[in-house]
């Protein structure tokens, strides 16, 4: 078993399910929380996260299959997918993959799914296809708010991580998320995400 991340929430490690190269995440045991609190929390948060790959993949979206789920040691042993994160390709290919990534988050939002966090690490291009993994923030909402907040950390993280084609892939990304909830959901929650831009850019200066 080899660690691989270290998270404020969960560690992540290589391991081996049934002769399968797999992945074990373990949710931190947090000792300022109650304990009692603090497993009941960790309890929920895997029996979501395991819900919410298996339940994105009834739609077709392509996840990590959940091999083994511990409640009372909280860790979920899953597939590990071999693939290259979107991040760390090349600057052509993000800019081409962000239309399908954006159809991917189109598909999640509107079977009424969250994904809490929208980084292009946590896309991953394996033969031609794309998975999305790491669900530990994701959440079942039907609220244009919390779709907003999705696409407000995605264009967050173009910016940042991916400053010079920021522009392209953030349009390829509406493109492909347009394609998917409607024109009129689209200019929806692109006006939240201006919503939300102006209300923090009006903090800042305050």
């Amino acid at each position: 078993m080899k660690l691989i991340k270290k998270g404020a929430e969960a560690d992540i490690f290589q391991t081996q399910w049934q002769n399968n190269n797999a992945i074990l995440k373990i949710r931190k045991i947090k000792n300022y929380r109650n304990s009692l609190l603090d497993t009941k929390i960790r309890k929920q948060r895997t029996i979501k996260e395991s819900q919410m790959l298996s339940s994105a993949r009834t739609f077709g979206i392509p996840t990590p299959l959940v091999y083994f789920v511990n409640l009372e040691k909280s860790y979920i042993i899953m597939q590990e997918i071999p693939g290259t994160p979107v991040h760390d390709l090349s600057e052509s290919k993000i800019i081409k993959l962000s239309k399908e990534i954006g159809k991917l988050v189109g598909i999640l939002h509107k079977n009424g799914i969250m994904h809490g966090d929208l980084t292009t690490s946590n896309f991953i291009l394996f033969k031609k296809t794309i998975y999305v993994i790491d669900f530990g923030l994701s959440q079942k909402t039907i609220k244009p708010e919390d779709h907003a907040v999705d696409l407000r950390l995605i264009k967050e993280i173009l910016n940042s991580a991916h400053a010079k084609i920021m522009q392209s892939s953030w349009k390829n990304f509406l493109l492909g998320y347009k394609s998917i909830v409607g024109n009129a959901y689209h200019n929806k929650i692109v006006k939240l995400v201006s919503d939300i831009e102006s209300r923090g850019r009006y903090a800042e200066v305050v």
